[in-house]
């Protein structure tokens, strides 16, 4: 924990040092899906950023308590305090009970985290398991007049909150008067004081499938309440670090911090972090559009915009090299450069792993060689420590694959590089590449991802005319018994005859 952690606050926006609350422990919460239908990539993307973050954290010592929540109830169509329960919704289009779409959807989201190789949190809460905790908060904030009841539902209170000396707004950088003018047009909701003001419980119409009883009548809580209820209760009343993706920023998180501190008295959340969005071919990533992709289509090549199939390790290296507060654009062209690097850097994980340290006779270590991977190493932890910029140290990984594949053709020996810079070299690689970064091996069908790595250094050798190299490719591949056909546009290997 002797890394000196920088993360961008959100609240601040500015880049700050991370003092955790109580070290080395760390409580972290981020927003869960809505399981009504299957996990699309903008999701992927932000639990991948989290999955990073915690990954990283727990890489340098920190005890990290990672909560992601299921949202299994309240989030309405439109993300507005108004209209059907999104998961309700989906239900009556399946004829199914609601907790089959919630199960069936929850299940995808899982296989999906597992096949992107991110990591399960340490606590997975749903909203409907907590009901209790939700229905006791409206009642506090209501005794605290903070909420009011409005034929059976339960409004938060923005003017009353501000002047108890609150600030909503202060997340998202909106101006108070702003907002009254943006939403003035469109308040036809007697039921609310003012149109800012978003609800905590709803009554449950007639028709209304998920309910609930509570001493304002059969209802649902609101989107908002159930992460300031199961944030709070894994977490303690104020912890570290709240993510989530950039949309939820306004009003999902500005209206967490207006709970939390009306139920406790002070703000819930140190830092506030959150991922960008996702764009195809410089448009924005939408349905209506039809740009969108779903990881299986990604997997299969089976949208129309995709040129071809591309692997789930592919598209998390492909994620990992842009910046996670960066827009990121998905195109066929940068895929297939992620596909490439990919390949590189698993071809180097696996070779690295069968390396043994051998002495030579005669041989004695090189000091400069230590010092040149202490630097690199070095240079993974800065470019991790300035938050979490995954492309310098995808960059400086590259850096370290030189030397790997140098020793892997015995153009550097183990010996002149010495015991210490080995052990050094292998445990940098392996250690960011698989336990930071959460790259791991995958093997096409005949198990030849070394083969594939192999080619395309006989790719790039043969680019830079430099032979000697290609003849040791070359020699290499006829040892395994294999051949390297080069045609004209197209360079391939295999088995001789």
């Amino acid at each position: 924990m002797s890394q000196p952690v920088k993360l961008y606050n959100t609240l601040t926006r500015q880049k700050e040092p991370f003092e955790p609350i109580n070290p080395p422990y760390i409580g972290l919460y981020v927003c869960g899906p809505t399981v009504y239908n299957y996990v699309h990539l903008g999701n992927v993307r932000t639990f991948l950023t989290f999955d990073s973050l915690f990954r990283y954290l727990t890489y340098v010592g920190y005890k990290v308590r990672y909560v992601r929540n299921i949202t299994d109830v309240g989030h309405l169509v439109g993300d507005s305090d108004e209209g059907e329960d999104k998961i309700g919704r989906m239900a009556k289009l399946e004829k199914l009970e609601p907790m089959e779409i919630v199960q069936r959807y929850t299940n995808d989201f899982h296989q999906i985290m597992e096949i992107f190789n991110i990591l399960p949190p340490s606590v997975e809460p749903t909203a409907t398991g907590h009901m209790v905790e939700q229905i006791e908060a409206v009642k506090k904030l209501i005794n605290q007049g903070l909420a009011y009841e409005s034929n059976g539902s339960v409004y938060f209170d923005i003017s009353a909150y501000n002047k108890e000396g609150g600030n909503y707004g202060k997340l998202s950088g909106r101006i108070l008067e702003d907002l009254l003018n943006e939403t003035r047009e469109l308040d036809g909701q007697s039921e609310k004081r003012n149109p800012l003001d978003f609800a905590i419980w709803k009554n449950a119409s007639p028709e209304h499938i998920m309910r609930w009883p509570s001493p304002w009548g059969d209802g649902f809580p609101g989107w908002h309440l159930e992460c300031t209820c199961m944030s709070t209760k894994y977490l303690g009343s104020q912890f570290d670090i709240h993510g989530g993706g950039m949309d939820l920023k306004f009003p999902h998180h500005e209206c967490e911090i207006a709970q939390g501190n009306g139920l406790t008295g002070k703000d819930p959340v140190r830092y506030w972090m959150h991922s960008n969005m996702l764009t195809v071919n410089g448009q924005k990533m939408s349905k209506s559009l039809g740009n969108s992709f779903l990881p299986s289509e990604l997997f299969t090549g089976s949208h129309p915009l995709l040129e071809q199939a591309y692997s789930p390790m592919t598209v998390r290296f492909f994620m990992l090299q842009s910046h996670y507060r960066s827009t990121l654009d998905f195109s066929n062209e940068a895929l297939k450069a992620a596909h490439k690097g990919y390949k590189r850097l698993a071809n180097g994980l696996r070779i690295v792993k069968s390396m043994e340290f051998t002495i030579e006779e005669g041989s004695t270590p090189e000091e400069a060689h230590l010092t040149e991977i202490q630097k690199i190493r070095q240079g993974c932890f800065d470019a991790m420590n300035d938050d979490l910029n995954t492309a310098v140290t995808i960059a400086n990984l590259f850096n370290l694959l030189k030397k790997i594949n140098q020793l892997y053709m015995n153009q550097l020996l183990p010996s002149a590089v010495g015991r210490e810079a080995f052990n050094l070299l292998r445990d940098t690689f392996v250690g960011f590449t698989e336990d930071v970064l959460g790259l791991k091996e995958e093997r096409n069908e005949n198990g030849d991802a070394l083969i594939d790595g192999m080619l395309d250094l006989y790719k790039e050798y043969k680019v830079q005319k430099q032979y000697d190299k290609v003849d040791q490719i070359r020699a290499y591949f006829k040892a395994q018994g294999l051949v390297i056909k080069d045609m004209k546009h197209r360079i391939d290997w295999a088995y001789e005859e």
